[in-house]
């Protein structure tokens, strides 16, 4: 099969791509380069460009005989989409329409959704269930829930076929070396207090210590970012056109931000300042998920489901690119 992955620049796209190609698939990468990296794209084409240009893409697709699209091209900052939620209407939904109408003009009806546990809000019941009600809480929760129910349409009326795949907390890095996690500005916790391991930050903050949780920190299941991508491709294989699966990808275990911050310390040797301040507005104090559907259905399971090896595989990482991908070289323009 011949696989478009849009966003094959990015983080989670980019181990995607080397899955893929690992795989045996042939890949091409669709990617502005906004956030992305050169580097960062391991194998197969990489096309500059944007997904919201009818034109570009309907020549990609027909071009290189795609057979599936894989979408994870998208504004992911919860505090920026409440400050400047035009942009994340504007890339999340309307220029993924534009991305679904380029497929289905060239009769392309195969796509691998990248959706998250955000869609679910602040859940009254843990572990979250794909039963549990989707009420997002942010602008960028309900943008993936606004395409979630377009690819359902699409499927009723054009005869889709779709997967989309609700992640907890992607972490960690390619074993094999060469791509990780580099985002600027950085608001994922592990890199956050790895940085600080590596001196890059004084210290790491912890957003409340006063929650319904053991130790009073919040609590997330951190999902190896190699374990989503093999996801991805048993939900590629499962596509069935005119239907849809909507799955939780998470290890189905809860870890805390302390029970985080003392894992690096042990892997890192080094001793992480951490200071506590208060909570951040809409932060749930637990999401964990269920991903029983996702065994069940994909015949799936994840391979890390402690934070110890996820870390491990991300120290290697931010060991050997103390600075991310080289900015000067690696980053294209937007």
């Amino acid at each position: 099969m011949n696989i478009l992955v849009v966003g094959g620049a990015g983080y989670i796209g980019s181990h995607m791509v080397r899955q893929l190609d690992l795989a045996g698939y042939k890949v091409v990468v669709l990617d502005n380069l906004s956030t992305g990296f050169r580097q960062a794209v391991t194998a197969g084409e990489l096309i500059v460009g944007e997904m919201a240009d009818q034109k570009l893409v309907k020549s990609v697709l027909s071009d290189h005989a795609i057979d599936a699209v894989m979408h994870f091209a998208a504004c992911a900052l919860v505090g920026e989409s409440v400050a400047e939620p035009s942009k994340y209407y504007r890339t999340n939904v309307l220029a993924t329409i534009e991305l679904l109408d380029a497929m289905r003009a060239t009769n392309v009806k195969r796509m691998v959704f990248s959706s998250t546990c955000a869609t679910y809000g602040i859940p009254d019941v843990v572990p979250i269930s794909e039963k549990t009600p989707q009420k997002p809480v942010n602008p960028y929760g309900f943008t993936k829930l606004v395409i979630e129910r377009a690819l359902e349409d699409y499927a009723h009326a054009y005869g889709f076929g779709f997967a989309a795949l609700r992640y907890f907390n992607a972490a960690g890095a390619s074993p094999l070396g060469g791509i990780g996690e580099d985002h600027a500005p950085e608001s994922h916790l592990i890199p956050i207090v790895l940085q600080v391991a590596l001196g890059q930050r004084e210290h790491i903050s912890i957003y409340g210590n006063d929650w319904p949780t053991p130790d009073k920190t919040c609590v997330r299941d951190y999902i190896h970012v190699d374990d989503l991508s093999l996801a991805h491709m048993a939900a590629l294989e499962r596509l069935e056109l005119g239907k849809g699966l909507k799955v939780n990808l998470g290890t189905g275990n809860g870890f805390s931000v302390k029970q985080i911050i003392e894992t690096c310390r042990d892997i890192t040797g080094h001793d992480i300042r951490a200071i506590e301040g208060a909570r951040r507005p809409g932060d749930p104090p637990e999401l964990v998920a269920d991903a029983s559907l996702a065994k069940e259905v994909l015949g799936w399971e994840p391979q890390y489901c402690t934070p110890k090896p996820i870390i491990e595989t991300a120290w290697r990482w931010h060991q050997s690119h103390p600075q991310g991908y080289d900015k000067e070289t690696a980053k294209g323009s937007a």
